[in-house]
């Protein structure tokens, strides 16, 4: 059987050690095995699958709570599927809305900038058309607020 260190499965992972020893003090990964002599963790490869599946999961900010269910649902197989399945399209629609405060928030920073540079040209025309554009813009932004 592989083992590896906790430097090697930081590596492996993109998980930072403090984070590995967090997982497991909350239970998300282990117990993790131990060296008899030193003391040091030790990690299987089932373990370093299941934290790759939980960089993935942190990748997309989900949190402990929400890794825990979904930790717990894989354990428990076909039976879970469906639960599965809500907790991660919860987490696609935040995502998506994340997506669409963005998309404000940058066509509010194009059409400023397009006014400025109307502005920059002395083009009255193209600025009076970026204000009316940037009005639109600011609308979007209000439902960030």
């Amino acid at each position: 059987m592989t083992v590896f260190t906790i430097q090697e499965v930081s590596r492996r992972s993109g998980l930072s050690e403090p984070t590995l020893r967090y997982y497991e003090e909350v239970g998300l990964l282990g117990p993790i095995a131990r060296d008899e002599n030193s003391g040091h963790r030790r990690y299987c490869s089932e373990d370093l699958h299941t934290l790759e599946a939980l960089a993935c999961l942190r990748a997309i900010r989900m949190g402990i709570e929400d890794m825990r269910t979904y930790q717990a649902n894989r354990g428990r197989g076909h039976a879970a599927a469906a639960e599965q399945r809500d907790l991660l399209l919860r987490h696609a629609e935040r995502i998506e809305a994340e997506i669409a405060d963005q998309h404000a928030r940058l066509g509010y920073l194009r059409e400023k900038a397009a006014l400025w540079d109307a502005r920059a040209r002395g083009d009255v025309a193209a600025e009076a058309e970026a204000r009316q554009r940037l009005v639109s813009a600011v609308e979007g932004l209000r439902v960030l607020r």
